[in-house]
């Protein structure tokens, strides 16, 4: 089993932190070497995942590293107690690493063949589902500036007849002799008007 230096006094630690501050390398190191069994005892709360005590206490030493980097005085907590922190903190975050690396699928793993008995990858589905889905995005944003548009530029009469002939928003198509017949006005007065009403429309397309 290894064996690491006993903990600082708290004078000791105090007088450490101050050199730290001041820049001093050796410092850094006593801070460090001192408080491996704080790295130790914090490990043994994991000991029963599939990691060995060694790994744990390499990762909880980049905690601790990064412990003695970062603390200040000012925090109004003990070294310590930041230190442990810290210390759990780069564990689980390797734990988190560990829990997303062993549920990755490859992007390129083979997941069939195509029609000519090509090698079709998860890569290639995905790239082309992501362009069917931006495609298909961009489709309902020009249809839906269309819509309102169409409902700011027409009038109640002109929205009602271009929905009617080209079967829009739910409409049934309709020729116009059709509905003339329903509105009760010629024909050639319904073509005037569906007219006008896509003029309108391009302006509104266009902008």
């Amino acid at each position: 089993m290894k064996t690491f230096l006993a903990p600082l006094s708290q004078a000791e630690e105090k007088e450490y932190l101050a050199q730290l501050k001041n820049g001093n390398v050796q410092a850094k190191e006593e801070l460090i070497l001192h408080n491996m069994r704080l790295v130790a005892h914090v490990a043994k709360k994991y000991l029963n995942s599939d990691e060995e005590q060694e790994d744990l206490i390499s990762i909880g030493t980049i905690g601790l590293m990064k412990a003695v980097s970062t603390f200040d005085r000012d925090y109004g907590s003990r070294f310590a107690t930041y230190a442990a922190r810290c210390i759990e903190n780069e564990m689980l975050m390797y734990f988190r690493s560990r829990k997303r690396t062993k549920n990755e699928v490859s992007l390129y793993e083979p997941i069939g063949t195509d029609k000519e008995g090509n090698q079709i990858h998860l890569l290639d589905v995905v790239e082309n589902e992501q362009r069917d889905i931006v495609e298909d995005v961009e489709n309902r944003q020009l249809i839906e500036k269309i819509h309102k548009g169409m409902k700011k530029a027409l009038t109640p009469r002109e929205y009602m007849i271009i929905c009617r002939r080209f079967g829009l928003y739910g409409q049934k198509e309709a020729t116009q002799r059709e509905i003339a017949k329903e509105i009760g006005i010629s024909r050639s007065y319904v073509s005037r008007i569906e007219k006008r009403a896509l003029n309108k429309m391009k302006k509104v397309i266009s902008e």
